[in-house]
């Protein structure tokens, strides 16, 4: 009676190690599911946020550009440099001739 009082304990606690073994193996699984979702995630941001850095950088230029230029405008002579930058604007001793 006691060997099989022994091997029924033997087995409940086989069946409990067993449990416990696959709810440390899902977990875990479950643990490396969501690092490798959070590695796509965290990957996909970054090249996003490369992509609008070099947008940025990009539309940086071109400000830095049009504001040297406005700069230029309104500087001495900035007038005769607009006119002549110019090519579609008419001279003011000129008459438009439209033809349809």
């Amino acid at each position: 009676m006691a060997a099989a009082i022994q091997r029924q304990t033997d087995q409940q606690e086989l069946q409990c190690s067993l449990l416990a073994l696959a709810s440390k193996a899902g977990l875990i699984l479950l643990g490396a599911v969501s690092l490798i979702r959070l590695s796509v995630a965290y990957q996909e941001r970054m090249d996003r946020h490369s992509e609008i850095a070099a947008v940025v950088s990009i539309e940086s230029a071109k400000l830095e550009t049009l504001q040297q230029r406005f700069d230029r405008l309104f500087s001495i002579g900035g007038e005769k440099r607009l006119i002549s930058e110019q090519d579609q604007w008419i001279a003011p001793n000129r008459l438009r001739v439209i033809w349809r």
